[in-house]
């Protein structure tokens, strides 16, 4: 504690004020509101004089919508007990420390210090803080973009949003704030948010190894406290909690090509052109700030693209979508008819004492609308009529919007600047880890509203907790260097820990250009990770796919392809993540925590539910170690099982890099394509992985755009698999009415223990030809319209 810290003291008395809500007082004047939202969320506000704040939230999704709890309370003669269905929550009189256990008793999580205070004097109000016991064996995890080691134990790290160019392996802060971590001791598994969005911190046994504590520089301590008591589950209920975004346009999730910048109107067709010349699957083309007429916010500039529909237009028919980037600073030009309305109508933010807020940044002096009124946020959306409806954008990429000002101390808007917070106005220093956020949502709202009933992408840079729910994000402006590759690793984990699955990095590395290694083990890891893009400063050199020497090409281009094959898995696990808050990418602590050695890992990841991968981080590899959680898995490359719970010695040449399947596994897979919608696919291929247990596999379907899906419009497959005896078998249980273009399935049978003599599909024997079988692997093609299991034996 500190000198000037005051504390709550003893509990005086404990009362019911509503339906699952409690309030705790103390002889120092310390409220404690105690809110049970379900059996394993339990949120805690806490008021120095009995005063809370308006209950406001921008992080918590108004769609979230939890099974209600079952409570016991109890007030005894030393505690205050509140138990639910699955965890106990007491509140200790003597001194107002909190505990929570489990139902038998063990502790998940105490207080240390537990809640303390302390006036601030420069501001008002207070600077609120919490001390948690660190318990024997804790890990942590979370925390958003951190650049640092995946498990935090040890580590202090800041939550205020900032534009740092070429951030390096430990610097914090960075681009986004998401004050939730998880945490593991004793396998039991629990996370914290703490909902307030003034500057932050968090450490996690920095200072004294035996607390980890969390504090805001204002607003209240305020937190959820969220049981697992899996981690996966923590994060679930968290990502419940937070929200989840729409399905995206299946195109989303294929390859996107960019750079600072493409201009003229030739150059971006040039690289559109050389795309389909070299035979690679892509997307998107994305368009940064030198499209516009002097950098100014929803224009084009007439001599480099002359003719932007026109472009647009003929982009789309080769299969490429167009993304533009859109940032917050509006040029303070009177000739400028997005700068006079928004001055007219008095969207701009303003200093505390009434003046404009001006800020330097690409156009020159800006200024900045106000993204906390929802009457800016619908002028802001109503401005994407022209380039999407109009011109036939298909998506926005916003930047810039942590907020950044150039060549400013501090590097983004004074604190003194005023906001409406949506009606609970406030200082920048409470409004500006959100602010970002706000962007985000009033783009996504536009964006949707004029694509008139197809989906939206908007990519963000800047976070707040629950911006998942408008924007897919990057990692920011990141360096062309083997550690970078190792940080992107890193921040694309702890961001799906933390609720946003939709991320990736810019591959080969924004700053500098990466070497052919480099760009390909790249490219490696990205094909996994939700958000695939590459974006480059022109400064550093050309870094499309071609650009790095044949070998290089061929060896992308193999990836990108097998991208494009596993879009019908990764649909599935987005599918998963909107509607069972699950994350997309999963550290191998969510794979097996109960096994201490998956506590430590931090370079393998899982991707959906049966795919793991072990991305090369550093040069000259021809081979590396892996873990295997615990189980069989097979070699992705070459079928071999190979028993988990153990580190294994893995071919890795440049070509390659380790890929495992998870026995019992159904991977669906598609044909080749060079876009979303190229061609009619005729058939859909199910890789099947022989394993003993029953197995579940899940294959979620619909048109890849639209919102026909919303009207039952779609297709959830639910593939198990199961070995009896010298018996296998595959099952296949349909919920939807969504008419596929394919027709056929072509099933591929890995791993039989035994050389297959009798198939049965659907109960009808089939006879074996000698095609069937190659090299162990059984092949088959069946009627999709038909097929409800397969029996081999």
């Amino acid at each position: 504690m500190g000198q000037y810290d005051q504390i709550p003291g003893k509990v005086i008395k404990a009362s019911v004020t509503g339906q699952n809500q409690f309030m705790v007082e103390t002889e120092n004047k310390c409220f404690l509101a105690i809110t049970v939202i379900s059996d394993h969320i339990i949120r805690l506000r806490y008021s120095n004089d009995g005063h809370f704040e308006a209950d406001f939230s921008y992080a918590v999704s108004s769609r979230f919508a939890p099974v209600p709890p079952e409570i016991d309370y109890q007030d005894q003669s030393n505690n205050i007990m509140i138990r639910t269905r699955a965890m106990v929550m007491n509140v200790i009189k003597s001194d107002g420390h909190v505990i929570f256990t489990d139902l038998e008793g063990m502790i998940i999580c105490r207080d240390e210090q537990g809640y303390h205070w302390e006036e601030n004097r420069q501001y008002g109000g207070s600077i609120v803080k919490m001390s948690k016991v660190v318990q024997e064996g804790e890990h942590y995890y979370g925390m958003g973009d951190k650049t640092t080691h995946l498990n935090l134990r040890g580590r202090r790290v800041t939550n205020w949003a900032m534009d740092t160019y070429g951030f390096k392996k430990e610097e914090d802060p960075i681009y986004k704030s998401i004050p939730f971590y998880t945490a593991i001791q004793n396998d039991l598994g629990y996370g914290i948010f703490f909902d307030n969005t003034f500057k932050s911190y968090f450490d996690f046994g920095s200072e004294r190894r035996t607390v980890t504590s969390f504090w805001a520089e204002g607003g209240e301590m305020n937190y959820y406290f969220i049981y697992g008591p899996s981690l996966l589950d923590v994060t679930r209920r968290y990502t419940m909690l937070t929200g989840t975004p729409e399905l995206p346009p299946v195109w989303a999730l294929g390859y996107q090509q960019s750079k600072w910048s493409y201009y003229p109107e030739k150059k971006v067709r040039d690289v559109a052109a050389r795309m389909r010349e070299h035979d690679i699957p892509c997307d998107a083309i994305y368009l940064d700030i030198d499209y516009m007429d002097g950098y100014r916010c929803f224009t084009w500039d007439s001599e480099k693209f002359p003719d932007p529909e026109g472009m647009i237009r003929d982009l789309a028919v080769q299969g490429f979508k167009t993304v533009v980037i859109i940032d917050p600073g509006i040029k303070a030009d009177p000739d400028y008819g997005v700068f006079r309305e928004g001055l007219e109508e008095n969207h701009f933010c303003r200093r505390a004492d009434g003046p404009l807020l001006k800020g330097n940044v690409w156009p020159g002096d800006c200024c900045f609308p106000d993204f906390t009124s929802p009457r800016t946020r619908k002028w802001w959306s109503g401005l994407f009529q022209g380039l999407i409806e109009k011109q036939g954008v298909r998506g926005i990429w916003n930047d810039m919007n942590e907020p950044a000002l150039l060549e400013t101390e501090g590097k983004t808007f004074p604190e003194d600047v005023r906001h409406d917070f949506d009606g609970n106005p406030c200082s920048h220093r409470k409004a500006h880890n959100i602010y970002g956020m706000q962007m985000a949502r009033a783009t996504y709202k536009g964006v949707k509203k004029y694509l008139n009933g197809l989906r939206p992408l908007v990519i963000s840079r800047a976070a707040y907790a629950g911006t998942q729910r408008y924007a897919s994000s990057w990692t920011g402006d990141n360096i062309a260097t083997w550690e970078h590759l190792w940080i992107a690793n890193m921040q694309c984990q702890r961001l799906s820990i933390t609720g946003f699955s939709f991320v990736g990095s810019d591959v080969g590395g924004f700053i500098d250009h990466p070497t052919p290694e480099l760009y390909i083990r790249w490219m490696q890891l990205a094909v996994f990770h939700p958000f695939f893009r590459t974006h480059s400063s022109g400064d550093h050199g050309e870094q499309e796919p071609w650009s790095f020497g044949s070998h290089a090409l061929e060896t992308v281009r193999k990836y990108i392809r097998l991208r494009y094959q596993l879009l019908p898995y990764l649909y599935t696990a987005f599918y998963q993540y909107v509607k069972e808050y699950t994350p997309i990418i999963r550290p191998l602590s969510m794979c097996d925590q109960s096994d201490a050695d998956t506590l430590y890992r931090v370079d393998e990841f899982q991707c959906g539910d049966h795919l793991l991968v072990c991305p090369v981080l550093e040069p000259n590899v021809k081979s590396r170690y892996v873990y295997l959680p615990k189980g069989k898995w097979y070699n992705f490359w070459t079928q071999e099982m190979m028993e988990g719970g153990n580190e294994i010695v893995a071919d890795a040449p440049l070509e390659q890099i380790p890929i495992y399947v998870k026995e019992g596994a159904v991977i669906p897979m598609g044909e080749v394509i060079r876009y979303f919608g190229e061609k009619k696919q005729e058939q859909l291929t199910l890789n099947v992985y022989y394993g003993t247990a029953e197995t579940v596999s899940w294959l979620y379907e619909d048109a890849g755009d639209g919102y026909d899906y919303e009207k039952g419009i779609y297709n959830l497959k639910k593939f198990t698999t199961q070995s009896t005896g010298g018996k296998f078998r595959l099952s296949l249980k349909t919920n939807g009415h969504f008419e596929t273009e394919y027709t056929t399935y072509k099933i591929v049978i890995c791993g039989l223990p035994f050389t297959p003599s009798v198939v049965r599909i659907n109960e009808k024997e089939r006879l074996l030809g000698p095609e069937d079988i190659m090299e162990g692997v059984l092949i088959l093609e069946v009627d999709k319209s038909v097929f409800i299991s397969l029996e081999v034996e």
